[in-house]
């Protein structure tokens, strides 16, 4: 995929590790992008901001209005996707979605082996 992320930074300097898991956030965006392509969604725009947060992917399904949030890991030693989908993260999508107008807000949630292949993709519909 072109994204120089491995081996895993043995630093543990903030700037170095937030630099790692933007590009293990980009290798999962670019897997969900082909998941929802095939599942025939017509992807629209990727990384939408507003001053509510950033949307991941902005999706046309059928008629609907899709903003889709994307969570990635790399093994689940340290909690699933699914767990970063906290409070305070929900409350942003929302707001973000009913600003962009969706109709629906989605999550795909990758879980990736050491060598960056797909263990495990979960695609909820309609999470809020």
């Amino acid at each position: 995929m072109g994204f120089p992320i491995w081996p895993k930074p043995c630093s543990t300097d903030p700037k170095v590790m937030l630099k790692h898991n933007l590009q293990i956030g980009q290798v999962g965006e670019e897997i969900a992008k082909e998941y929802l392509e095939k599942k025939g969604f017509k992807i629209l725009e990727r990384n939408y901001k507003t001053k509510y947060g950033e949307t991941d992917i902005i999706a046309k399904c059928g008629k609907e209005l899709v903003f889709v949030e994307v969570r990635t890991k790399i093994g689940e030693n340290f909690g699933t996707p699914e767990d970063s989908l906290n409070k305070r993260k929900l409350r942003k999508l929302w707001l973000n979605a009913r600003a962009g107008k969706a109709t629906r807000i989605d999550a795909v949630c990758i879980v990736l082996n050491n060598n960056l292949t797909v263990e495990r993709l979960n695609h909820y519909e309609n999470i809020l």
